[in-house]
């Protein structure tokens, strides 16, 4: 069977069916969808939402869904501790597995097509997520566009504020190979095709917000995380090919000159950033299945920060074990994942450098902070990190600053300049490398406390009894 966001939720549902809640309660798109996902949140929880009843639409609506590393793991068939472990690409460079194109017969987002006046995005339960935010967005919506030179197929998340029934702002920024696209389109004065693909399994996700080299490649990368080819389909208004095992495919134009006031959206790092004119799509058509089901990502929530993070952990591993062999682990946060924490097998000094501008390089318009630390530190642990950087850097020798690295303008508050009435203008800001390893081989370095493991393991405190109430301890003879 091909795997898809059903078979997904059936497999969580078969591994823990508790972390799946279903509100059949009616419930409002704006703001009490994310509601939900907030106030679970506060508990230390994130299970997936499935909320049946949402008012104005007749489609339920999914969220959370890619929440947890657990449900990650079941995505991409890892033990979750080794995806935790940041010690691989993730299954990214398992057998690539290039998209296969079936019949429309054989695609269930064929099974019900609107166009023209009747594709409206009202039909659809689209959230308004967070307090200050400017309208619907569209945060779970893979876009997919071809590029007019080579070729390719290209597929990215970007955000989409939705205007009307017909049409919808869309942002690139940065290195997003969506926004070159739409670049060279508008070169040649021409509208550039679009598609918004809603409702698949996470690791299609993941691998459409892989970074891949170059322009294309994700769906290849889907195929990769999935174990399988991407099944595709023809679209209905253009020559692009849909995943036929979405829920929902959106078709339409981003049209050439045509701009709106896009924003605000509070974005992954917690603030309200990024915004003005930004072109414009016009929705020419709408497929979906006969019983669609609406995906969402909680906008500025731990599904939101995870689902960026751990496919670019995996193309950092990558990218970073090319330069530098001795590459042991990658973590970027979820609690920041503007930082990327690179443990290594140091050889050279200038192993730390490498690695770190390669992590850089990898999404050089959100990281800021490169953190190298030796093997024996696991970059998992914040604390282990921390011990690190206070007793192997020395800000004097070890704290290396690139200067305009990041910007202008962006997701990050610190790529703005602010004045006193609200407005604000783009600006570049730096990035640091922190190297906090201990000197290359030969020179010794103190060495590090340890009791020796096999000792530890072989303790059973079983034998460390506690007290109980009123007991008088054996210091009292």
């Amino acid at each position: 069977m091909t795997k898809d966001l059903r078979t997904f939720l059936a497999d969580v549902a078969a591994a823990d069916p508790a972390s799946i809640r279903v509100v059949r309660a009616r419930v409002d798109p704006r703001l009490e969808i994310t509601a939900y996902g907030a106030a679970a949140a506060r508990l230390g929880e994130h299970p997936v939402f499935f909320f049946t009843d949402v008012a104005g639409s007749e489609l339920p609506c999914v969220t959370n869904v890619a929440a947890t590393h657990e449900r990650l793991a079941i995505a991409l068939g890892l033990d979750p501790a080794e995806l935790r472990a940041g010690r691989s690409d993730l299954g990214a460079s398992r057998t690539s597995h290039p998209p296969v194109e079936v019949e429309r017969s054989a695609a269930p987002v064929k099974e019900v097509v609107h166009t023209g006046a009747d594709a409206r995005l009202g039909m659809l339960p689209i959230p308004t997520h967070n307090e200050l935010d400017g309208g619907p967005f569209l945060t779970a919506a893979v876009g997919i566009m071809r590029d007019p030179h080579s070729g390719a197929l290209n597929a990215g998340i970007y955000r989409h504020h939705v205007y009307d029934d017909r049409t919808m702002g869309v942002w690139f920024f940065g290195s997003h190979h969506g926004g070159t696209i739409h670049r060279r389109y508008s070169e040649r004065g021409e509208d550039a095709p679009i598609a918004l693909a809603i409702g698949h399994h996470p690791a299609f996700l993941m691998g459409a917000v892989s970074r891949v080299p170059g322009i294309g490649g994700e769906y290849d990368a889907a195929g990769a995380f999935l174990g399988e080819p991407v099944e595709v389909v023809r679209a209905e208004t253009s020559d692009l090919l849909v995943p036929a095992a979405a829920e929902i495919v959106i078709e339409g134009r981003i049209v050439h000159g045509r701009v709106a006031e896009e924003g605000p959206f509070a974005e992954w790092p917690g603030h309200y950033v990024g915004g003005g004119p930004k072109p414009v799509i016009e929705v020419d058509a709408i497929t979906h299945r006969r019983d669609a089901i609406f995906q969402d990502i909680q906008a500025s929530g731990q599904e939101h920060r995870l689902m960026g993070a751990l496919p670019r952990v995996a193309s950092v591993f990558r990218n970073v074990s090319q330069v530098v062999p001795g590459l042991q682990a990658v973590n970027i946060p979820t609690y920041a994942r503007m930082h990327c924490y690179l443990s290594i097998r140091k050889e050279h000094d200038n192993d730390v450098t490498r690695a770190a501008f390669a992590a850089l390089n990898t999404e050089p318009e959100n990281l800021r902070m490169i953190v190298v630390v030796d093997d024996d530190i696991d970059v998992n642990d914040h604390r282990e990190v921390a011990w690190a950087i206070g007793t192997r850097f020395d800000a004097e020798r070890d704290l290396h600053v690139v200067p305009r690295w990041n910007g202008p303008g962006g997701l990050l508050p610190t790529t703005w300049e602010y004045d006193t009435e609200g407005g604000r203008t783009p600006r570049r800001s730096a990035a640091v490398i922190v190297d906090a390893t201990k000197p290359a081989p030969p020179i010794v370095f103190p060495a590090r406390a340890r009791v020796p493991e096999d000792v530890v393991a072989a303790v059973d405190l079983a034998d460390a009894t506690p007290l109980t109430p009123g007991e008088v301890g054996p210091w009292a003879g």
